[in-house]
Parts: structure tokens; sequence; C-alpha cells
């Protein structure tokens, strides 16, 4: 596991697959998450994926709001001798995946938020219409605040580490069937499992500062997003609703809108390597989504 170290002295942690040389995809993880997990191995491509701050190996950084992602991946970028990448965010991913795009754009070639959450000013009191009773309430404190999200959050933390897989029981409380059947794959499983272990090992900071980004102002407008951006969304997600989708290629002219009928928000991982392969390659969204 490198460490790069910021100028600010965080530790940064990072994980790459794939050999020098070889095109570059940033997979930007969900919230809560951590490097590891579902992160698709793609050959011929090297996947770098990250802990965002206050997650695992990283460093916490207070007050971060979405934006913030962009210079701490064109860090690693520069680290691993990257130019030029693309870079994807599955759920709490996407908002930072995009935040790349319109930041770097010198840089980044190719976007896609697979069920990513829109801003927590974009859709009124639609914003959680069609979310789960938990999601409701998580993203309430959220707008409540920092402490009443640590209140929340903490014994969720406190469970996750003495029983890794009680956030998937939790999870699996609401889900549709469609999220329940992806379940059903133990190494799908597996890696939420130990993605959400080690993202919430050292607590919940990362969880909270997520979801405090999420719902005030992102720091960079999605509408300056002109590269090739993917919008994937199962229609029957309620943990981010398919409202969030729309309104987000909505919001930006290059984007391409792919909304799955009877798929949730699991669905995302199903795509992933294929989107993986869109993103590394010159090849049309339609040949890699059939």
């Amino acid at each position: 596991m490198p460490i790069l170290r910021r100028p600010d002295g965080r530790a940064l942690a990072y994980e790459i697959s794939g050999e020098p040389g070889e095109p570059v995809v940033f997979s930007i993880h969900g919230t809560p998450g951590s490097r590891l997990g579902t992160h698709p191995i793609v050959p011929g491509v090297r996947v770098v994926s990250f802990d965002r701050p206050g997650y695992g190996a990283s460093s916490r950084q207070p007050g971060r709001d979405v934006a913030a992602v962009a210079p701490e991946v064109a860090a690693i970028a520069d680290e691993i001798g990257a130019q030029t990448f693309t870079v994807y965010g599955v759920s709490g991913g996407g908002p930072h995946a995009l935040a790349c795009a319109a930041l770097l754009p010198d840089r980044v070639t190719k976007v896609a938020s697979l069920v990513g959450v829109a801003p927590g000013d974009a859709l009124g009191e639609r914003w959680t219409t069609g979310m789960s009773e938990s999601n409701v309430a998580e993203f309430a404190a959220a707008f409540a605040g920092g402490d009443a999200l640590l209140k929340m959050l903490a014994p969720v933390g406190d469970l996750v580490r003495s029983d890794p897989d009680a956030i998937i029981e939790m999870l699996a409380e609401e889900l549709p069937p469609a999220d329940l059947a992806v379940l059903t794959d133990p190494d799908t499983r597996a890696g939420l499992v130990t993605a959400m272990a080690e993202g919430l090992r050292p607590g919940v900071d990362g969880w909270i500062d997520d979801d405090l980004a999420f719902v005030i102002a992102w720091g960079f407008d999605p509408a300056l997003i002109t590269v090739p951006t993917l919008v994937w969304h199962g229609e029957d997600d309620i943990l981010v609703p398919i409202a969030h989708a729309h309104w987000l290629h909505e919001a930006m002219p290059h984007s391409r809108l792919v909304t799955v009928p009877d798929t949730g928000h699991l669905g995302a991982f199903g795509v992933a390597a294929s989107v993986v392969g869109w993103l590394a390659r010159d090849t049309e969204i339609t040949d890699v989504l059939r």
C-alpha cells in the first residue's frame, strides 16, 4: 500500500493494479468505503483506487468539500507518472469523479458517475423522495451538521468494527429484490464488506465528512465538464433515487444517461468492469453497456 504525503502532512493511501504504460483509470469508492473492495481488475488497464481523507489509511481533512478530491487525484497521478487519465465513481464516489473532470480538464479525458448523488440543493424536497428510511435519516442529520451525524454514525462504525458483516445485514433490511440478488454473489458481498470495514477501521470521520460535503456547495459546476460523461443508474435504486441521475444528466451538456429497469443501487458493481473498459479504450458507451 503506497502512502503519499500531502503538503499539509496528511497521509493519502492508494492501491494500483496493472503495468506502467497502460491507460490509467481512477476508481473512486462509495460512502462509506475505501481503496479496497470491488474495484474491477481489467487486463491492459491500470486501475488506481485510494482512501478519501478520513477513511482507511488516509488522514482526515476536516471541512473538505467535494472539489477537494481533485488535487488528491492529481497528486497520485503525478506520483505514478500519468499525465492524462480517466475516472469513475460509484455512489458517493460519483460526485468526486465529476469534480475531477470539472477541475482537471487538461488531464481527465472521460468520466463516469454510477448511481451517484446530486448536490444537496439540486432537487429541493424531492432530494430524498424515494430514499430508504435510513438514508433519509442520515441526510437529515447531515443537513443538521457534524454533531448530529457523529451521534448517528458512531454506533454504526462501532458495530462494523466488531462485526464487519453487520452493515450488509443492515442494508439488506431495506433493499429491493434486485439488490438482494446482487448480494447473493459471494465476491460482491465480500468486496463490500472488505471496503467498508477498512474504510471505517479508524472511525467514522470520513463518512461524516463525505455526507457534509454532499449537502453543502460542491465547489465546482458540473456544467463545466466537457469530456465524454456517463451517468448510469438503476431505476429501482432506493439509496440514491433515480431523480438524482436525471438532474446530473440535465446539468451536464456532454453527458449520456443510461438507466436500467429492474436494477437497484448495487447493480453498479455488475457494470463497473465494462465502464472501465469504455473509459480506457476508444469505444462507444453503447458498445460496453449492452
